[in-house]
């Protein structure tokens, strides 16, 4: 049994639907990023996973129940770190996973907790006085004291420093290895490559790419590389037989495999141009597959509704 399994979710938000036919599973001591831009469904999606929100059809699971049906068990089994909210700004680290440990019947330990996510300096500092990292970090602190088995993440690394981003992705790991199933949203597509195990990217409330991201990057077939904007691609394409794009200004791709030839071929003949070459990839990034993805949307990116921060019992 999947932690985590979505079948041809469908959900309406305001009379329009919001998310179309979403699938995909997790499994325990797995990673799965759920990418797309705003109004792609994200937050839908996990709301819906997290009992919010009832589809119009399809079906979620989360360890193996109906999140609506079992809302009260549900809440002693997962964790929730939304991206702002659900802290209470006058109580110290310490003090304030003393309290939520009290609503769990086997809670961890609120003082290794702190040292788990680096916060053992700060631990006695009202939260209101922390950065908006360590504020990030004890968000992640309360929902594990109640030790879940499947953990979501809502953007768990925005506005958090080097040292935290590095805290984060230890604590990330170490879950991972002990089995905990995690679902995170981000808009940090090299954080989402380095977390994650797999991936799903939607586009319109629909799947539009899935897998684990060295299979999304594997087919590489073309080289990548920014230079000055407003090159002249006909006679780029047509000194190396084949199509060459501008993807954006200044960013071109060339439909040539990434062989030590071709791109000796391309630095020489933009420098006979005097053309400076600022960067060149011979592999696709998360972010030139997210790009591609978006520039097949028919639809606009519409921003999703606010996260609501869980009620505490």
């Amino acid at each position: 049994m999947e932690p985590i399994a979505v079948q041809d979710l469908v959900v309406r938000r305001s009379g329009r639907v919001v998310v179309d036919g979403v699938s995909f599973t997790a499994e325990a001591g797995e990673v799965l990023a759920l990418l797309g831009p705003n109004g792609a469904g994200k937050t839908t999606t996990v709301e819906t996973l997290e009992g919010y929100l009832h589809p119009e059809s399809g079906s979620v699971r989360v360890l193996g129940c109906d999140p609506r049906e079992r809302r009260e068990e549900m809440t002693t089994r997962i964790g929730v770190v939304l991206q702002e909210g659900g802290l209470y700004p006058q109580m110290s680290p310490l003090r304030l996973l003393r309290l939520f440990a009290s609503y769990y019947p086997d809670p961890a330990d609120p003082a290794e907790l702190v040292g788990l996510v680096g916060l053992s300096d700060v631990a006695g500092v009202a939260a209101k006085r922390l950065s908006g990292g360590q504020r990030r970090r004890l968000a992640l602190a309360a929902a594990l004291v109640g030790q879940p088995e499947v953990l979501f993440l809502d953007e768990p690394t925005a506005g958090v420093d080097p040292e935290g981003r590095l805290a984060i992705r230890a604590v990330i790991d170490r879950l991972r290895h002990e089995g905990v199933c995690i679902l995170l949203t981000t808009h940090e597509l090299e954080e989402a490559e380095r977390l994650a195990d797999h991936l799903v990217l939607l586009r319109a409330g629909r799947v539009g790419a899935a897998g684990r991201p060295a299979d999304l990057l594997a087919d590489a077939q073309e080289i990548r590389f920014s230079a000055t904007p407003g090159l002249d691609l006909v006679a780029l394409g047509a000194h190396f037989g084949t199509e060459a794009r501008e993807l954006r200004p200044g960013e071109y791709a060339l439909a040539r495999r990434p062989d030590g030839a071709t791109l000796a071929a391309l630095t020489a003949w933009l420098a006979a141009r005097h053309i400076p070459l600022a960067e060149l990839r011979a592999a696709k990034r998360l972010e030139d597959v997210f790009l591609e993805l978006l520039e097949d949307d028919p639809v606009a990116p519409r921003p999703e509704p606010p996260r609501r921060a869980p009620r505490r019992r």
